[in-house]
């Protein structure tokens, strides 16, 4: 009988995961009508939470000291790719607090709750640009055959997704009206789902021994 195949996915890997669900879940209109800007923020929330924990655990497997000199290219290149993410994901964590509390807070003006961070998508991109460099360095600008040449493509588009989310969520002065509403929820879904696939792609699935059903 063949062997089974499960998905074993590393630590950082569920974190990201979740923490994309997290987001992606909360960017769908439906969602934050049904439960309100509260429960959606908090939904943001613990995605960033996540979101820090896994790049936390990347960054320390990459070294959580700079590369020596000497070190290969595509190693610096991780480094600072994880450091940057890393950086990117604590300014999630300050814009989703901040706007938590502000929904929690009965005395505050709700408004229209979390918007995407400026400084963290541009985190994200540039962490992304720096992944897809390193994995360049290692094997080719676009490999089929090399392992993490999905992932790291994936990330760029969902950070180039958060990105345009930023923009859209950047409340004009004059106004005080987004430049774009629908860029700004529709970018961060588009963005979470690359994120959620770059995750569950990240490791390959193995072969598991299926027990013998006869005597």
């Amino acid at each position: 009988m063949p062997a089974a195949r499960v998905i074993r996915l590393r630590r950082e890997a569920w974190g990201f995961a979740i923490g994309s669900l997290c987001f992606l879940v909360g960017a769908v209109p439906f969602y934050a009508e049904a439960v309100g800007v509260a429960i959606t923020d908090l939904t943001f929330f613990v995605g960033a939470l996540f979101f820090t924990a896994a790049a936390f655990i990347q960054l320390a497997l990459s070294g959580r000291r700079r590369p020596a000199r000497g070190t290969a290219r595509p190693d610096v290149f991780d480094w600072w790719a994880s450091a940057v993410q890393f950086a990117g994901t604590l300014f999630f964590n300050v814009s989703t607090t901040a706007a938590l509390l502000t929904a929690v807070d009965s005395t505050t003006r709700v408004g229209s709750g979390w918007r995407p961070d400026a400084f963290g998508s541009v985190c994200f991109l540039l962490a992304s640009v720096l992944a897809v460099v390193a994995s360049t360095e290692r094997d080719r600008l676009w490999d089929p055959n090399a392992r993490t040449w999905r992932c790291t493509w994936l990330n760029l588009l969902g950070s180039v997704f958060f990105g345009a989310s930023a923009v859209g969520a950047y409340v004009i002065p004059t106004t005080d009206d987004l430049v774009s509403l629908f860029w700004a929820n529709l970018g961060t879904l588009l963005g979470a789902v690359c994120f959620l696939v770059a995750a569950l792609l990240s490791r390959p699935a193995h072969p598991v021994a299926r027990r013998s059903t006869e005597g």
